[in-house]
């Protein structure tokens, strides 16, 4: 259970105000369209990218199953957050 809960925390986290979030948030506005069908074609949407997202996950296991992948991760975001101050303060 508490996998599932860092795994859910984690992805709710971080999808919220994803681009998919301001998409869907744009159909929903939309009056001729049902936001139960708005809700169930953007869960599926999710889930199938997901499920794409971990079946990708289980293939390359073994080629990077040797790689410290959360040292990478971390790099990453670290190099993702100065490169975004730094335009910012670039103007």
């Amino acid at each position: 259970m508490t996998a599932f809960l860092t795994i859910f925390i984690s992805v709710f986290l971080a999808e919220l105000g994803d681009k998919t979030q301001i998409a869907t948030l744009l159909f929903a506005t939309d009056a001729d369209k049902n936001p139960v069908l708005v809700f169930l074609a953007a869960s599926s949407a999710l889930i199938a990218s997901t499920a794409l997202a971990v079946l990708l996950g289980r293939l390359a296991e073994s080629w990077l199953s040797a790689l410290p992948l959360n040292l990478i991760a971390g790099i990453g975001f670290i190099v993702i957050g100065v490169w975004t101050i730094y335009d910012n303060a670039a103007g």
